[in-house]
């Protein structure tokens, strides 16, 4: 059938200042720029065949998608469902936290003006369900580490424990088919 790919955004400066992102903007560094850039090499060195990138509204994702755009020519366009998890009151702090990571495994709470894990699967599964009725059109989603959970629970039954400390590195792909 078909298949998608979805990559996390390169390298931020709260990434490297080891802070908790989610849904508070935090520019790319000059290496989160050279990590988009590779990858768009790499896309092209092995012929991967994209259709068009769907990208987060957050600028670390869009940038991301922007360099990938204008080195590939594969168009881009916003897809606001691919925004990161609102994590409320843990926002900037450590992102190896040890309350954080325990707070994580709860899947139904909102932590504190945030997005609950539940909330989150709901609108990522529902692009996954819209983009499934093009199975024709091959996409690259470009957004966050919390979506890629989102998204891997999709194809593979998780615990919460697995979920909670699912992630991917920043600008590594990943491909995703349809079930037979």
């Amino acid at each position: 059938m078909g298949h998608f790919y979805f990559t996390r955004h390169g390298q931020t400066v709260w990434n490297v200042e080891n802070k908790i992102c989610g849904a508070t903007d935090s520019p790319l560094t000059e290496k989160g720029r050279q990590q988009a850039k590779e990858l768009a090499q790499s896309i092209m060195e092995q012929g991967i065949a994209i259709d068009e990138i769907l990208y987060s509204p957050l600028s670390r994702a869009a940038d991301t998608a922007r360099e990938i755009s204008a080195l590939t020519g594969i168009p881009a366009r916003v897809e606001p469902r691919l925004m990161e998890q609102c994590f409320g009151k843990w926002e900037s702090t450590p992102r190896d936290g040890a309350d954080f990571r325990k707070e994580k495994e709860n899947f139904a709470i909102s932590f504190e003006g945030g997005e609950s894990m539940l909330h989150l699967c709901q609108r990522i599964y529902n692009l996954i369900d819209d983009i499934k009725k093009e199975p024709e059109k091959v996409y690259l989603l470009v957004a966050h580490n919390g979506i890629s959970r989102a998204i891997h629970s999709y194809f593979y039954d998780m615990s919460n424990e697995e979920y909670a400390s699912f992630g991917i590195k920043n600008c590594e792909i990943c491909r995703y088919d349809w079930p037979q």
